[in-house]
């Protein structure tokens, strides 16, 4: 397969297993990142699984506009997946102007650049926070988004827009600009080997290293925010999908542009299981497949949490030829191997 995909902020979490995910259906991937929010672990961990010592890996920052434009002078790529972005809520809500800056200037960028090359696929790494808090369920990609609630959420909802007008702009030209966006829910968990996971930097912002973390004694106490929540025992819940099964969605999505099978120039798609699970049946099943008891203790509502939201998955199941495979148990056991493996217990 002689097609080469670009992976921005490919040292990441979710850019570290959509890498092995590509390279093992047989595409060139060049991993670019600016190591602001990970380290080598990841991309060290991606030449294990790969057994791929010649992965091109460039340090740059996307927000410089004459880097983002030697990417492409020096590589011939045919698509991009863009993951380049800071990611935690409540960062955003303190420092909106600096995701402001970060998250929609570095798309800008590779939008501008992949233009000025000859034209490109984009595959754009969204958020089911831009349906907020939902009027129904499960929801669908015509659901209408609401209000973001938060900065970050708010780049989300744009750099969508951004990526739809270009796209409706550069239509036929030498230029052109093909995209799809993938609204993300909850993905967790870790690659099976162990190598590549989830490594926050300080306090984690999700759930699942929260849970890990506390499991190998990093940190004290799980707290779970709000049990009166109108759920069935009273947590928030949320449709958690695994890693790899969000990793493989992003190779079914460039196949569908690379291989000529998009029916809309722009397109969307959500990327989840369709089952809702709540907080505590998560923590639940993480200590009944580890063998584990955690120490956690219920806390206030945390502002912005949603009550409950999950996806209808079936345009990307038809669609696409995706569908989430791997089960929640799966997934929690991935994820404490990943956790041993970091702190040296594997």
């Amino acid at each position: 397969m002689d097609k080469t995909i670009l992976v921005s902020g490919g040292a990441g979490f979710i850019g570290s297993h959509v890498t092995v995910e590509l390279i093992e259906a047989g595409y060139g991937v060049v991993v670019a990142d600016n190591m602001s929010n990970c380290d080598m672990t990841c991309f060290e961990g991606v030449k294990k699984i790969t057994g791929r010592d010649d992965i091109p890996f460039v340090k740059m920052d996307f927000c410089d506009a004459a880097a983002v434009d030697r990417l492409f002078s020096d590589y011939r790529i045919d698509a991009v997946i863009h993951f380049a972005a800071y990611k935690a809520v409540g960062e955003s809500v303190a420092q909106p102007v600096k995701y402001y800056k970060n998250n929609l200037s570095s798309f800008l960028n590779v939008l501008e650049s992949a233009s000025a090359h000859g034209g490109c696929n984009v595959l754009f790494s969204s958020s089911a926070t831009v349906y907020g808090e939902p009027d129904t369920l499960p929801v669908t990609e015509t659901s209408p988004r609401q209000p973001a609630t938060s900065p970050y959420g708010n780049t989300k909802q744009i750099c969508e827009d951004i990526l739809r007008d270009t796209v409706k702009a550069t239509a036929g030209s030498e230029g052109e600009i093909k995209g799809i966006a993938l609204r993300y829910f909850n993905p967790i968990g870790a690659h099976p080997s162990g190598l590549i996971g989830e490594l926050p930097r300080g306090v984690p912002n999700n759930l699942v290293p929260f849970i890990t973390q506390t499991a190998i004694g990093k940190r004290e106490c799980l707290s779970i925010f709000g049990n009166d929540y109108p759920t069935p025992d009273g947590t928030c819940q949320r449709d958690y999908i695994d890693i790899v099964d969000l990793a493989k969605a992003h190779v079914c999505a460039v196949s569908r542009m690379l291989d000529g099978d998009m029916e809309e120039d722009y397109e969307i798609f959500n990327i989840g299981t369709g089952r809702p699970v709540s907080v505590l049946e998560l923590v639940n099943a993480f200590e009944k497949v580890n063998g584990l008891k955690l120490n956690y203790r219920f806390a206030p509502r945390r502002e912005g949490d949603v009550t409950a939201i999950w996806a209808d998955p079936a345009e990307a199941n038809k669609k696409m030829g995706w569908k989430a495979e791997r089960t929640v148990e799966e997934t929690l056991a991935a994820a404490w191997a990943w956790e041993k493996h970091i702190a040296g217990q594997e």
